[in-house]
């Protein structure tokens, strides 16, 4: 009877041992067009390789402050210009090789190159030499001082990578993070596995697994068969009650850096007449697109900032719903008609579903919208490169941003030299009383153009098993950062 108890007992041992789940399933709703962080627009590289395969100097945490990441440490000269930073020791790429100064200068000389193909080059536009001072040293001399430096350094566009792996980056991508890329088949899916070699803390995740489903009902299916373990921003903000009430789930509301906009091209007419951009702004109901497309999840804005940030100043008025003032803008702009453009949409769920309500809403007052359903490649060629539209709808999903309306080749092709000169001296000023007052004024001068449809702040929605621990709920860049996920008995 002993050794039956004693071989029962084994044997539970074992299956509690069998049952303990180290690994994790996540459901995307978007596909990255590849997997180099570094040179492309797309935030779906991100959601699935920030902080996990990839790191830079510094990186984001979840309440948006930034923390050393592969720089430890670093000193600021007196007058902001030059930054040394020291960096860990022991760091070693997915392939073997070592991580030092070298690949520091590498990755921020290539970033800032004249042939570079970062999307968000001008992060790197102030920086004037990288110098390596030694193996764990380098130093970075800027034009001027910038108060966003370490800023931009978390950005995923900064991240650190080596020559040796540069070729393939795109479809195998090698980073130091706690997570070594495995296989991507795609349309499928993307597998991560844990990297043996990683200098800091061990994940208590093992493998990761990354499955794209861009079909609403598709993920809301996958999630209540529990053939998916968690969905990052999940599409279908309707079924969210549903997983509230039921007990094998946790739903996880935060906020976002994800300013939604129905984005004008200023240089295309009739849209380069300031009137007739206000009279698009006042057409739209800000509300009723967040009720009929996000279920009430998101908040109204009337620039181009985040409303949880402390220099955020509140403009809606400026842009309110007003029809028969947007008709009256029209007909003073020589427009008394209306007239005729297009609307790209993307495919989340907040463009195909809120582009059928702006559509309907500028009907009402003569603005004929011609739907365009596009996929993400094909919106990154036709409009974010090519800027061959009237509007389209996106979040922009970049923490402090605002810097994008100083950059008249920007797809949405503002040209305003007078904000390019504020934006110059924001980045030059550390003064944080200081800094406040000139992103208050950055914003109002982009919602007195109305240079863009600012409509709401995305809402960070996201269901999981009740089980794990340790995902985001706010999303102060866009990632799925799996660093400090595990599961509870």
């Amino acid at each position: 009877m002993r050794h039956l108890i004693l071989a029962a007992s084994a044997l539970a041992i074992l299956a509690g041992a069998a049952t303990a789940k180290d690994d994790i399933t996540v459901g995307l709703q978007l596909e990255p067009p590849h997997l180099d962080p570094t040179s492309a627009a797309a935030g779906a590289i991100d959601q699935v390789l920030y902080a996990n395969v990839f790191e830079g100097l510094t990186r984001f945490m979840e309440d948006g402050s930034v923390v050393p990441a592969l720089a430890e440490s670093w000193e600021i000269s007196e007058d902001g210009t030059s930054y040394t930073f020291n960096l860990r020791s022991g760091v070693t790429f997915h392939d073997g090789t070592t991580m030092d100064a070298k690949d520091v200068k590498f990755s921020l000389d290539r970033a800032r190159a004249e042939d570079s193909t970062n999307a968000q080059k001008a992060l790197f536009a102030g920086i004037a030499d990288v110098t390596v001072k030694d193996a764990q040293t380098v130093q970075v001399t800027l034009t001027a001082p910038d108060g966003n430096f370490l800023f931009n350094m978390a950005w995923g566009d900064a991240v650190i990578v080596a020559p040796e792996s540069i070729d393939g980056i795109k479809q195998n991508p090698v980073g130091t993070g706690p997570f070594m890329f495995k296989d991507w088949v795609q349309g499928d899916r993307v597998e991560l596995a844990a990297y043996d070699g990683y200098w800091g803390d061990k994940p208590a995740l093992t493998a990761a697994t990354f499955k794209f489903i861009s079909d609403p009902t598709a993920a809301f299916a996958a999630m209540m068969a529990e053939d998916i373990d968690a969905f990052s921003g999940f599409p279908a903000p309707e079924n969210l009650p549903q997983f509230d009430a039921d007990p094998r789930f946790q739903v996880l509301v935060g906020s976002t850096e994800g300013e939604t906009i129905l984005s004008t091209n200023n240089k295309m007419p009739p849209f380069d007449n300031v009137l007739v951009r206000e009279a698009v702004a006042h057409a739209i109901d800000r509300q009723a697109i967040i009720d009929g497309a996000m279920f009430g999840y998101g908040t109204p804005i009337g620039t181009h900032f985040a409303p949880h940030n402390p220099a955020y100043v509140d403009l809606t008025a400026m842009s309110a719903y007003d029809p028969a003032k947007s008709k009256a803008l029209l007909a003073e702009a020589g427009l008394p008609d209306g007239f005729e453009t297009t609307l790209h949409l993307p495919p989340p769920s907040y463009a195909r579903r809120g582009g059928e309500i702006i559509a309907a809403q500028l009907a009402e007052v003569g603005i004929k919208a011609e739907i365009i359903n596009v996929e993400w490649a094909q919106w990154l060629e036709t409009v974010f490169r090519g800027k061959n539209f009237g509007l389209t709808i996106v979040s922009h999903t970049e923490p402090f941003d605002i810097g994008i309306y100083a950059r008249p080749d920007y797809y949405f092709q503002y040209d305003n030299p007078d904000f390019q000169a504020l934006i110059e001296t924001l980045t030059k000023t550390t003064d944080p009383d200081k800094r406040t007052e000139l992103i208050r004024e950055a914003e109002t001068i982009i919602a007195k153009d109305y240079v863009n449809g600012y409509l709401f702040q995305l809402a960070s929605l996201g269901v999981a098993n009740a089980k794990l621990n340790g995902l985001w709920a706010n999303a102060p860049t866009q990632a799925t950062d799996l660093t400090g996920v595990s599961w509870s008995d």
